[in-house]
């Protein structure tokens, strides 16, 4: 699997809202009204990211979901964490 570039990785967060890069990762933490929205929104991306095969870190803190994509298996970010994250701003 071919990691993409430091410059086709800020193109590809040019095109995403407010995630940022740190490290090999791309990160990014989405507010919800309470507990019941948030897993409603880890939920649809469970479902996604099973649809494609490619899976996030996610972690819950009540109503706050933090999304942290990289491809484990290439130890660096691939087009598959872009066609991810914009997956993911669908949901919301």
């Amino acid at each position: 699997m071919e990691h993409l570039s430091i410059k086709e990785v800020h193109e590809g967060l040019d095109e995403l809202k407010d995630w940022d890069l740190i490290g090999h990762e791309i990160k990014k933490e989405f507010h919800f009204k309470d507990f019941k929205s948030a897993m409603e929104f880890v939920n649809k991306i469970a479902e996604e990211a099973e649809r494609i095969d490619h899976h996030p870190d996610m972690l819950i803190r009540y109503n706050k979901v933090t999304i942290t994509l990289t491809t484990h298996i290439a130890h660096a970010l691939t087009h598959h964490d872009f066609k991810l994250a914009r997956i993911i701003e669908q949901l919301v």
